[in-house]
């Protein structure tokens, strides 16, 4: 409890009166027991009417959030009998949630519309909230605790319609004519200067009496692994979430894009060890399998280990495909192990390297200085700046795709790469 205005008006005047009677030599020695008594009064009835309305919270709300994306939530007041009162309500949200906490004042009953935003993958609990309810003589704020049964899922997010329509230029781009390849015969013609053996058809080259090759239809569907990291450093901040949570989302709505030209999309989610993988597939159903994956993500405590989720990718795959590592490039002790994981799927397979580049560290490397701490903390940015450079060209040197990003453009980079692999054919 706190006292209000009317209150403190009670008590200053109950101190001015009991002043005055000292003063005045008994005559109005008593006279500050009235301000005093229907103070007490008052927070007597005050505090029997707070208990009587009893307000209670309920928490309206999606109960599946998409992470990432801002979500509105309702917040329902009441019931106050017998009459409508004003609480004071700080909102709260599960720490993984992000929203505006500032103190509202709202009539109960009532509602307050409010926005959020998720930050990390996974169920939570909505908790209990402070307010403080308003007496009907304006004498004192009750505190209250509100407690609402929310429960929402955190799952990673998906393409809008505008973004499904984006990537269907790309549809066309399905079948190529390749020689002594596929299983479709698309023509017999003469036999040209460089066709492999395997190619010629021997049976019409003898009814014709000179050499006909076989042209086939190539399927061009592709077959893609998007290599998640789980461990340690994917706990790591980037932007408004952690990394796993970023990778997330890339992986979900890339699964979605590739769905849509008809490739087939696989994943290995790894820490230490595998943890989860999902085959290649094609459609709906192979989305729904990667999105069920990566909704159970968390970040665990080992250090990824990309070569282990290479040999998990190599024996999910049946033909040459892309394989799409989202993992950590800046740390340098992860260069061994992420050329390793290249070694182990080229020259069948294509290795794609996505990570994240840091903010903060590009901005403390170029940013004006004034003192000896700001210099070191420049020279320490450009350093790790320059290593990670350096990751990047040792890995693309391997002949593995390799790509940093800042965290908004992650995803953005990633579908830039798969368009091209697409229109050059350097998989299938």
């Amino acid at each position: 409890m706190s006292l209000r205005r009317n209150a403190l008006l009670l008590v200053l005047a109950t101190g001015v009166l009991a002043i005055l009677g000292l003063w005045s030599g008994g005559a109005l020695e008593r006279l500050w027991r009235i301000p005093a008594g229907l103070l007490l009064l008052g927070l007597a009835y005050e505090g029997w009417q707070a208990a009587r309305a009893a307000p209670t919270l309920q928490v309206q709300t999606a109960q599946r959030w998409f992470l990432g994306r801002a979500t509105p939530l309702r917040l329902l007041l009441g019931p106050a009998r017998p009459r409508a009162l004003t609480l004071q309500l700080a909102p709260a949200a599960p720490a993984q949630i992000a929203m505006n906490r500032a103190v509202r004042s709202v009539r109960v009953p009532g509602a307050l519309e409010l926005s959020a935003t998720a930050r990390r993958l996974g169920g939570f609990e909505w908790p209990a909230m402070s307010g403080r309810l308003g007496g009907v003589l304006g004498l004192a704020w009750w505190s209250e605790r509100l407690a609402s049964t929310c429960h929402v899922q955190v799952v990673p997010d998906v393409l809008q319609a505008h973004e499904r329509a984006a990537g269907t230029g790309l549809r066309g781009e399905r079948a190529a004519l390749r020689l002594g390849a596929g299983a479709e015969i698309l023509q017999l013609r003469d036999y040209r200067r460089g066709d492999p053996p395997r190619a010629v058809d021997w049976k019409a080259s003898a009814r014709r009496g000179r050499l006909i090759s076989r042209d086939y239809s190539e399927d061009q569907h592709l077959e893609i692994v998007l290599a998640v990291d789980a461990g340690r450093a994917s706990g790591l901040r980037a932007g408004d979430t952690d990394r796993l949570a970023l990778y997330a989302n890339v992986a979900a709505r890339f699964a979605e894009r590739a769905a849509a030209l008809d490739d087939s999309v696989g994943l290995v989610l790894y820490a230490e060890r595998p943890l989860a993988a999902v085959a290649p597939g094609r459609g709906t159903a192979a989305v729904a399998r990667v999105r069920a994956c990566l909704t159970a993500a968390r970040v665990h405590t080992g250090d990824g280990n990309p070569a282990l989720a290479a040999l998990r990718a190599r024996a999910l795959l049946q033909r040459r495909s892309l394989v799409i590592f989202l993992t950590d490039l800046d740390e340098p002790s992860a260069l061994g192990e992420l050329a390793a994981a290249v070694r182990l799927l080229l020259p069948k397979h294509l290795p794609f390297l996505a990570g994240v580049d840091s903010e903060s560290a590009q901005r403390l490397a170029y940013e004006s200085v004034g003192d000896d701490l700001g210099a070191y903390r420049a020279l320490a940015a450009q350093e790790y700046c320059a290593a990670v450079t350096r990751n990047v060209q040792a890995l693309r040197a391997l002949g593995a795709a390799a790509v940093l990003a800042r965290p908004r453009a992650l995803e953005q980079a990633v579908l830039e790469a798969y368009v091209r692999f697409r229109q050059r054919r350097k998989v299938g």
